[in-house]
């Protein structure tokens, strides 16, 4: 028998095996928020830069999906500044948003998000093996949590469905598909903890190179393009549609 644990970044499978996890430090939480979207909204953008403010907009039809990226554990003291503070806050960096921003009655209206990088030393245990968020929590910045988490499930299913139809799953299987999912994890984790550095937590001086060069090359546009949408490691279904019995 074998324990799949996917249940997300507070795992109690996880917990309930004692599994050890490795922390990477974030400097930030997210503020997510709706706000109504009209037709003459700017083209959409991954998100909004302004005075060393950051908001990330996510079209959602007929409203925008906000996140306000804030300082680690700050969410208290912008609850001090008042609601009436904070829409002028959103403001500040969508000024496009002004006017619209009145549906933000409570705090009941904005949904912390407390990020969290971290990963697994091992993500298995004889009977039990951890995928997605219950392996390694992902920063929302590019959103490719959910790809990771189906990828390390696709990962799995190739190289386990076999092995259980027999009954024959051991640790060394396990570790097969923690070692094919490892790398595409730490990787991306690495270019999630540099967009924090250089973006989010530093100042808001000259944007880094590799994003100049983003700006300045579309050609180049397409490199992050497919590691969001594809990531490093695609994975393919590669179990047979009618197993042997």
């Amino acid at each position: 028998e074998l324990v799949v644990a996917a249940d997300g970044r507070f795992s109690t499978v996880r917990e309930c095996a004692g599994l050890t996890l490795v922390e990477r430090g974030v400097p930030i939480d997210v503020l997510w928020l709706r706000v109504p979207r009209d037709a003459g909204d700017p083209a959409p953008a991954l998100g909004h830069f302004r005075n060393g403010k950051m908001m990330v907009m996510i079209n959602r039809g007929e409203y925008w999906q906000c996140g306000v990226i804030i300082s680690k554990g700050g969410f208290g003291d912008i609850q001090r500044w008042g609601l009436a503070a904070f829409r002028d806050y959103v403001a500040s960096i969508a000024p496009f948003l002004q006017g619209r921003l009145d549906g933000l009655a409570h705090w009941d209206d904005v949904k912390l998000l407390t990020v969290q990088i971290n990963r697994l030393r091992r993500w298995f245990q004889p009977g039990l093996l951890c995928i997605g968020d219950s392996a390694h929590a992902m920063s929302p910045a590019g959103g490719v949590g959910v790809n990771l988490a189906i990828q390390d499930a696709v990962a799995a299913a190739n190289v386990l469905a076999e092995k259980l139809l027999l009954g024959t799953v051991t640790p060394a299987d396990l570790e097969k598909v923690q070692r094919r999912r490892e790398w595409p994890v730490r990787a991306t984790q690495a270019v999630q903890s540099f967009i924090h550095r250089k973006m989010i937590g530093g100042p808001a001086a000259a944007l880094p190179l590799p994003v100049r060069l983003l700006r300045t090359c579309p050609p180049l546009r397409r490199l992050p393009a497919r590691m969001i949408g594809l990531g490093l490691r695609p994975e393919h279904v590669q179990t047979p549609e009618q197993p042997a019995p």
